[in-house]
């Protein structure tokens, strides 16, 4: 049985936290604007890229925008810093969703929380994002731990934690929390050297917890955005096409997960993958990597869309 997604007549997607920066770009359109480097009329503001994503989703229909935080970055004061040096005002959020726990999503989540000041926010997530310990295992000696989120966090910030491994509305509808997603395709994998423990026995961390949220942009189709897509962005795809029971996606955005040696061979079925689903803007992000952004570029240069820390990328009907 299919979600409806309410129709909105815009998307906007504010980039707290990105692995790039550009304050020279010089490239803004009506879709696309950059950060500028200028606050009281000297170039003198600067916004810090690292290793991790946050962004600032709204959504609008008619005369009322309504906005949500997704993910939170990696430093504890990344995302927090860019915020300020933006000038945002945060109060206006009313909910936060996390992708994932993996330390570059949840890094910059009490400084976050203290800019929205919103006691009882509630923080949707999969209950599996709260494992703990998570570590890489190098070899049987050598473990490489990961920082986890905790209840205790959310506690700290006042925050209300909402665990759930199905599709949950957001924003009375206007956005959508997709949930688990099944891994149906034959070329994206998890990992196999990601482990955590449960009960005091290592297990092999499948990253069940990952998943993305969804938009409805009138006339145009779904907006979905990851944060990692480790259970792989065609597979998030077409969760969300199932689960919205639409078939067309407008904009897919987010990291990808194919950064490094061992993905590369994802690389090709995956660019295919995306050329099939046939979107009209491709945005990769954050653990994209470098190779396979450029070959995305490449394959679809009127498609793609080069993010960065700052950016604002405005979809409407």
């Amino acid at each position: 049985m299919s979600m409806d997604i309410n129709e909105v007549d815009k998307v906007e997607i504010l980039t707290l936290q990105d692995n790039y920066i550009d304050l020279t770009s010089g490239d803004s359109t009506d879709i696309v604007l950059r950060a500028m480097p200028v606050k009281d009329m000297e170039v003198k503001n600067s916004l810090l890229a690292e290793h991790g994503f946050s962004s600032i989703i709204t959504v609008t229909k008619g005369d009322r925008s309504r906005s949500m935080l997704f993910d939170f970055g990696f430093s504890s004061h990344g995302a927090a810093f860019n915020a300020d040096a933006m000038g945002l005002d945060l109060h206006d959020i009313e909910v936060s969703a996390l992708s994932h726990g993996h330390l570059d999503h949840i890094g910059g989540f009490l400084e976050l929380m203290k800019r929205v000041n919103r006691k009882g926010i509630e923080v949707v997530m999969h209950p599996e994002a709260l494992r703990n310990p998570r570590y890489m295992k190098i070899s049987e000696d050598l473990r490489v731990r990961l920082p986890s989120f905790t209840r205790e966090m959310a506690d700290d910030a006042e925050a209300e934690l909402v665990e759930t491994r199905q599709p949950r509305f957001l924003l009375d509808g206007d956005v959508l929390f997709l949930g688990e997603i099944p891994r149906t395709t034959d070329f994206e994998k998890s990992p196999d050297n990601m482990y955590y423990q449960k009960n005091g026995k290592e297990l092999w961390d499948d990253l069940v917890d990952d998943t993305s949220i969804v938009a409805n942009v009138k006339g145009k189709g779904l907006v979905v955005v990851s944060g990692c897509a480790h259970a792989g962005i065609i597979n998030t795809l077409r969760h969300a096409k199932d689960v919205s029971g639409m078939d067309k996606v407008f904009v897919v955005m987010g990291g990808f997960h194919l950064g490094g040696p061992a993905m590369m061979p994802v690389i090709e079925p995956t660019i295919q993958g995306l050329k099939e689903m046939d979107p009209a803007y491709i945005i990769p992000t954050h653990c994209t990597g470098r190779y396979a952004i450029m070959r995305i570029e490449n394959e679809m240069p009127d498609r793609f869309i080069l993010n960065m820390v700052g950016t604002k990328l405005t979809f409407s009907a």
